[in-house]
């Protein structure tokens, strides 16, 4: 499957890297796609329309704001549509390519390490045998997750900017570290580890937050402590509305 990106930013970027192969791909004059291509070996195109015409799916990467003007210059040769667009429904898409296959696709940024999140939500009017081939080829950058097209929007908010909010925890635990005595590449390795570490034990017990916690969480220990100080902080709450202006605002 010949892959075509319409834009070539960083949520582009990570797809490409993930993937590992050559893509066509475009850009609004920054000059991205040609440091793209020249970087896996891919191919910067002139316009969307050459792009669409060569390409077996084409991925929009472009800025959300760009969804119909985009698609005047890629629907009449595009074969089949995938989106990873913030904040725009498949509704939109659909609106914007009426006679094409169009999914829709909410990536995080580890795909480019294949260790992603892949929300999606089911799409009509794609054949079983392209369905199958989009699924496997975004399988391929992490875990695919089916929703139903209201949780897109949170699912952005969640898996989108997550990282970006657990890179903010980490950076708070590196700097807390630091006053510590910590020097701080010394902190901002001990954090990252701990991290990965725990995903790795949160994978081992099922997603159970709780018990992990529980399991590390002595009665009157350190932890425990440390856990309070947390809530009292209003931790869960600043999460919470961090998830509620994400989806509120529906940009990346």
């Amino acid at each position: 499957m010949v892959v075509g990106l319409v834009g070539s930013g960083s949520i582009a970027r990570s797809l490409a890297l993930g993937w590992g192969e050559p893509v066509l791909c475009t850009d609004a004059g920054s000059g991205r796609a040609r440091d793209l291509a020249e970087e896996l070996g891919g191919e910067a195109l002139g316009s969307n329309a050459e792009l669409a015409d060569r390409a077996d799916l084409v991925v929009l990467c472009h800025k959300p704001s760009q969804l119909e003007a985009v698609a005047g210059e890629v629907s009449p040769a595009a074969k089949a549509i995938a989106s990873v667009l913030a904040g725009r429904s498949l509704a939109d898409l659909q609106a914007a390519y009426p006679d094409r296959p169009v999914f829709r696709l909410m990536p995080s940024k580890a795909v480019e390490m294949r260790r992603g999140l892949i929300c999606f939500t089911p799409t009509a009017g794609a054949s079983p045998e392209l369905e199958s081939q989009v699924l496997e080829l975004f399988g391929r950058l992490g875990t695919l997750v089916s929703l139903p097209e209201p949780l897109m929007d949170p699912a952005t908010a969640l898996a989108g900017a997550g990282p970006a909010y657990l890179a903010l925890v980490a950076e708070a635990l590196t700097d807390g570290a630091v006053r510590q005595g910590f020097a701080a590449e010394q902190a901002a390795t001990i954090v990252t580890e701990t991290l990965a570490g725990t995903a790795e034990l949160l994978h081992a017990r099922q997603h159970d937050a709780l018990a992990v916690r529980r399991e590390i969480a002595s009665p009157g220990g350190f932890t425990e402590r440390g856990l309070s100080a947390l809530e009292t902080a209003g931790v869960r709450g600043a999460f919470a509305d961090a998830l509620e202006a994400a989806v509120g605002e529906r940009t990346p």
